[in-house]
């Protein structure tokens, strides 16, 4: 059984983050794969809009780093970030810049757990460094990236 639902994206008050949880029909594992892996991680980032991605280095272990590229025509878009923790399955603590903004780096926490059925959930947590740069980071549409790379990596996990 197939579930459309949409990613639940909540910016707290009290600290200058953002908590995007998401449910799959897929198991943990799978879900985390789709994050770890380049090859898949390509296939569903982003908005609908972008025409591609490709990954520049991709290490995806603790101590790990990682570069890609978002294309939209002419337009590039790219970010960086290193692995600070990575548990198979479980778990990516990773720091994410979008190169433009090199001094604005944000803080992730990917938790992946296993529900009954086969299914899983996702819990991401970003820290940015002030709540202005979390209110440029919302602002920015990733709302619309989060919804729609999710639809993705839904159809991706049903193959």
């Amino acid at each position: 059984m197939t579930t459309t639902r949409e990613a639940e994206i909540t910016v707290h008050d009290d600290m200058p983050s953002v908590t995007i949880v998401r449910e799959f029909d897929a198991p943990a594992e799978a879900v985390y794969r789709a994050h770890a892996d380049p090859e898949v991680f390509v296939q569903w980032v982003g908005p609908d809009s972008l025409d591609s991605s490709r990954v520049d280095r991709w290490d995806c272990r603790t101590g790990g780093e990682w570069r890609y590229v978002s294309t939209r025509g002419n337009e590039e878009h790219w970010f960086r970030g290193c692995f600070h923790e990575v548990r198979p399955g479980e778990l990516i603590v990773q720091t994410f810049t979008y190169e433009p903004m090199a001094d604005s780096v944000s803080l992730g926490r990917l938790v992946f757990d296993d529900l009954s059925g086969g299914r899983s959930r996702l819990t991401a947590t970003s820290l940015v460094d002030s709540f202005e740069a979390r209110d440029t980071f919302v602002a920015s549409g990733m709302d619309i990236g989060v919804q729609e790379g999710y639809r993705k990596l839904d159809t991706l996990l049903t193959r």
